[in-house]
């Protein structure tokens, strides 16, 4: 044992073992805490970050419609893509603040009506060109036009001016919002030149790595930027993204090397993974949530007591006991938990209720014919097991509930916020007022359920202005109380984000946002 400990120590001082994979190996020797970090001389080197080297990760979540366009990043990969080419203007840290990014101060006046952002000197794209606050302001504009289809859209209606004022962009609210930082942290908002309008899938960001091939649904390939303004981040010469949407397959890459990370991992496996030689699994618990989401506005969920009927028809708990395997917690129909800060926790647990269902769907008048739900493995992992326990449920309430499966591929562009139900998923938003305006507010794009309401949109738009926390609270009440009662998501479960990497990657820390850190596992990571 003494000789297994002593080649450990030799690899972490040399940069081969990171400190977490060392005091997990420690751990099966029963020697950590006895240890503690005495044993470590290495340690801080190896925490230094090193430069070089291709990181490779597999990831599911991709399709062959993918668009680089960041206003049209509808998915795991684009997402990440868009995280590698380009920056916004301010960035929410793990800690949930705001950060600086390429606005490197902002402020604004008392009522938060007004904004300004000073915007980074200095700063390249890739093209060679230097941004201006004319490119941010220009960004702004195009996502704010309807007919850009950004997801950004519904949380830009709030900005009623844009424009320019020396090293600034001064943004002018039609109400006042103190949120407004967080809602231009949202990964749609990648600066562009120009703003993107002539091309916004050309890919010129000022991001950490630029991209040197795109083949949507396979592969990706992105090289360091050497002009990047921020020197602390892009350790890695190159990044490569493998497509590899199936779980097994993907899981498979990781413990074989193929690659170094991977995102989804299926929580009924992360237990056994984290077992596996040289890899380490994550999770991070948050605002991601997992749902099938029905479109009030087409036969037959524009019944609500139909929509009430498979609310009550699905088992939450079940849900999260066997496709999260404890790596989630469980949903209420809204998307909105107690990791937001205005959580309202009066709102009544909706609990499993076949009386209940079954009362619902005898009120609907429905016609007895087959409910069509449509679902994908790439919908979330779990998804089509999560489909079946939801079928199964339902089954006994006399909802005669069919399960549709469909290919992973085009599922994000002809079936999700297209088919009227059907299985989806939500990373979340910082605030409430982001995650409302992005997916409820009837003006928004992203509005998956279709759900028009006048009264939500006029609170949603009050609780942007109120500056009372307790005020603005008892606002979000009421929301969440029309959600829930008249929505069309169904919402079983908020996920973890488990993600696995080789333990020759340096540097992973929580971040609860999104997956892999936010997407910015590339930018922050090194080789040990």
């Amino acid at each position: 044992m003494k000789d297994d400990l002593a080649k450990l120590i030799e690899l972490i001082d040399n940069g081969g073992l990171n400190r977490r994979a060392f005091l997990g190996r420690t751990a099966a020797f029963g020697l950590t805490a006895a240890l503690g970090t005495s044993l470590l001389p290495g340690a801080a080197r190896a925490d230094e970050p090193k430069k070089g080297g291709v990181l490779k990760l597999g990831l599911g979540g991709g399709e062959s419609t993918d668009a680089i366009d960041p206003g049209l990043a509808d998915g795991p990969v684009a997402f990440n893509v868009n995280r590698q080419w380009g920056d916004t203007i301010v960035n929410v840290a793990p800690d949930m603040t705001i950060e600086p990014s390429l606005a490197e101060a902002f402020e604004s006046n008392e009522d938060s009506t007004v904004w300004t952002f000073r915007i980074r000197k200095g700063v390249k794209f890739h093209d060679g060109s230097e941004m201006t606050p004319e490119d941010v302001a220009a960004t702004f504009r195009r996502h704010s036009d309807q007919n850009a289809k950004s997801g950004a859209y519904g949380i830009m209606q709030g900005i009623s001016d844009i424009k320019v004022d020396g090293d600034n962009v001064v943004l002018t609210m039609a109400s006042g919002n103190a949120d407004l930082p967080y809602l231009l942290a949202d990964y749609h908002l990648v600066v562009q030149p120009g703003g993107g309008v002539e091309d916004p899938n050309k890919g010129i960001g000022t991001g950490p790595y630029k991209i040197a091939s795109a083949e949507p649904g396979v592969r990706y390939v992105f090289e360091k930027n050497a002009d990047d303004w921020d020197a602390s981040r892009g350790h890695y010469d190159s990044i490569e993204f493998l497509i590899i949407n199936d779980t097994t397959a993907r899981t498979a890459a990781l413990q074989s090397g193929q690659v170094h990370m991977i995102n989804r991992v299926d929580p009924k496996v992360a237990k056994l993974l984290s077992r596996a030689p040289g890899v380490v699994v994550t999770n991070a618990s948050g605002r991601g949530h997992y749902v099938f989401i029905m479109h009030c506005n087409t036969a037959p969920f524009d019944n609500n007591d139909l929509r009430l009927a498979l609310k009550y028809a699905i088992n939450r708990q079940e849900m999260v006991d066997k496709i999260l395997d404890g790596y989630g917690s469980v949903g209420n129909d809204i998307p909105i938990n107690k990791s937001y800060p205005l959580f309202d926790e009066s709102l009544p647990q909706r609990e499993f209720s076949i009386e209940k269902a079954a009362e619902h769907y005898k009120a609907s008048g429905h016609d007895g014919s087959p409910i069509e739900l449509i679902v994908a493995d790439g919908a979330f992992p779990g998804a089509v097991d999560a489909a079946a326990l939801f079928q199964a449920t339902a089954k006994q309430a006399g909802i005669p509930l069919e399960i549709k499966r469909v290919p992973d591929d085009g599922y994000w562009s002809d079936v999700w916020n297209v088919k009227p139900f059907c299985a989806s998923y939500w990373g979340g938003r910082p605030v409430q007022d982001q995650m409302y305006s992005t997916a409820y507010l009837s003006t928004a794009d992203w509005n998956d359920t279709k759900f028009f309401n006048k009264e939500f949109d006029e609170l949603v738009l009050a609780g942007r202005a109120e500056t009372d926390p307790e005020k603005r609270k008892e606002i979000y009440s009421k929301c969440a109380h029309i959600l829930w009662e008249q929505g069309g998501v169904i919402c079983p479960m908020f996920n973890d984000f488990v993600d696995a990497h080789s333990e020759t990657v340096a540097g992973w820390i929580e971040d609860s946002n999104l997956e892999l850190m936010n997407g910015f596992a590339t930018a922050k990571t090194w080789f040990a």
